[in-house]
């Protein structure tokens, strides 16, 4: 026998102590040395607490608290993902109590005076049969881990491809190409005031500097352009917004959700004068009106081809004065609060 079926814990649950004399040696006699019995039934709730058997044997006409009884709470203890065998030995021979048994819960049923050879012959298979169904079980939860950091890997590997698209399209108007990086640490702070929290504001870290990612699809001529732009070219210009958003759409993947929720209502405003679908209040997207505000204050602070970078207190002047017209007057506030947290000195 090997030392894997030597040390499987049997318990032997039977009022007559005859019998589990009988039940040891010949459990002993087959090299079996891990075993714990009891007389009293009431005693099994502790015992599997204690010891966690690998198989029970249990008898069934008991004074009390009988086999049947005691079935019914392995049963309902019992995990579903667990196989935890019952091999019932009675003395009972009728159809009636093997049919109640097995539909209660037992895995093997044998009735008394028992044979040594036949009881070795069923524990030894049901033992077995556990082992097996415990390796399997371990065998497909190191897959499932498997399957979870590969495709969290893989999550990892697309989020960093669209950060380097992101960061691409930013290098084309920002030569320090640190906007996105500034102005995911803006909504994250202000998330953070608003009472996010901790794993949803690191998504909004995340999710947010991939806000303008669809400015890869906008011509050089619009989106670097120092005049005014037409009515046609902003039209273009608007797009990326969709571009952005349908870059990013991943249903199965929560924080690219995110992501494209704020590519496509980052420009929306309170008043509902925004693109790209007039929405309004309370209809855009929370995340879409904390980065109207961080990648406004980002782009008033810092220089474009279109215009100079102005100071942080005429800045935040302008944003205190759209509250409630450009901007949802409680992400302001909260971007106050924040304003105090924020590494103004980044580039």
């Amino acid at each position: 026998m090997d030392e894997k079926l030597s040390q499987a814990g049997l318990l032997i649950v039977d009022d007559e102590e005859d019998n589990v004399q009988l039940l040891r040696r010949i459990l002993e006699s087959a090299g079996y040395s891990n075993i714990r019995s009891t007389n009293d039934a009431r005693e099994v709730p502790e015992l599997l607490r204690e010891f966690e058997p690998d198989l029970v044997l249990l008898d069934l006409l008991m004074p009390g608290k009988d086999g049947y009884d005691v079935l019914r709470e392995l049963c309902d203890d019992l995990p579903e993902t667990e196989y935890r065998p019952v091999l019932v030995l009675t003395s009972d021979h009728t159809r009636d109590a093997k049919r109640r048994a097995l539909s209660g819960g037992a895995k093997d049923f044998l009735t008394k005076p028992l044979s040594p050879a036949e009881v070795r012959l069923r524990v030894r298979n049901l033992l077995e049969t556990r082992f097996l169904h415990r390796a399997l079980q371990e065998h497909n939860e190191h897959l499932e881990e498997r399957v979870r950091k590969r495709t969290a890997s893989l999550e990892e590997a697309r989020l960093q491809t669209l950060h380097r698209l992101a960061r691409a399209a930013e290098y084309r108007d920002d030569d320090t190409g640190q906007h996105t990086r500034r102005v995911g640490l803006s909504a994250a702070r202000i998330a953070h005031a608003l009472g996010w929290s901790v794993r949803a504001t690191s998504n909004m870290r995340l999710a947010a500097p991939l806000h303008d990612v669809g400015k890869i699809g906008i011509p050089d001529s619009i989106l670097l352009s120092t005049r005014k732009l037409t009515a046609e070219e902003f039209a273009v210009m608007k797009t990326h917004c969709h571009i952005g958003a349908d870059l990013l759409s991943s249903p199965d993947v929560p924080l690219l959700g995110l992501a494209a929720e704020i590519a496509l209502n980052h420009h929306e405003r309170w008043d509902g004068k925004g693109y790209p679908n007039g929405l309004a209040g309370e209809d855009i997207p929370l995340s879409g009106r904390i980065v109207a505000v961080a990648d406004t204050f980002d782009a008033l602070t810092h220089s474009r081809p279109y215009k100079k970078a102005w100071s942080v207190e005429t800045a935040l002047q302008e944003i205190s004065r759209d509250a409630g017209h450009a901007f949802d007057p409680a992400v302001v506030a909260a971007f106050q609060i924040a304003i105090d947290t924020l590494d103004l000195a980044v580039a």
